[in-house]
């Protein structure tokens, strides 16, 4: 099984000249997936932020909790997790944790969790590193 994409490994084909390990064939769409994936992570703000909403409790975070904690704008913030969610690494809902005086703003919130995705993405990237 496939860590990250959770499907079965495609057969393998050696390498030209026979040398090293067997190389899983990947076709054309499952090359762009996995690229268009590590380009998603190849940012500051975004990896970090998939990393600290990975380790958020149930409900999740939204834009405000990171805001400080990454140190970039809560534009940047709201921009680094639309492209998670774009690429399904978290899901976002929407919701009002707290009460608001502005109204405008009030029950519009919203919170994002990782999703199975992202978390064996980063176990994948732990592994690599040697973090148990």
């Amino acid at each position: 099984m496939n860590p990250v994409h959770g499907s079965e490994i495609a057969p393998t084909t050696q390498p030209a000249g026979g040398n090293g390990p067997a190389v899983p064939t990947l076709d054309d769409a499952a090359v762009a997936s996995d690229v268009q994936l590590l380009a998603t992570l190849g940012n500051d703000t975004r990896y970090g932020a998939l990393r600290r909403v990975a380790r958020a409790d149930d409900d999740g975070l939204c834009v405000c909790g990171l805001e400080a904690t990454l140190g970039v704008s809560r534009g940047a913030v709201s921009r680094a997790l639309s492209r998670l969610f774009d690429s399904g690494l978290v899901d976002r809902r929407t919701g009002s944790r707290w009460r608001f005086v502005d109204r405008r703003t009030a029950g519009r919130w919203r919170y994002y969790t990782a999703t199975d995705r992202a978390e064996r993405l980063l176990a994948a990237l732990e592994a690599v590193r040697g973090v148990e």
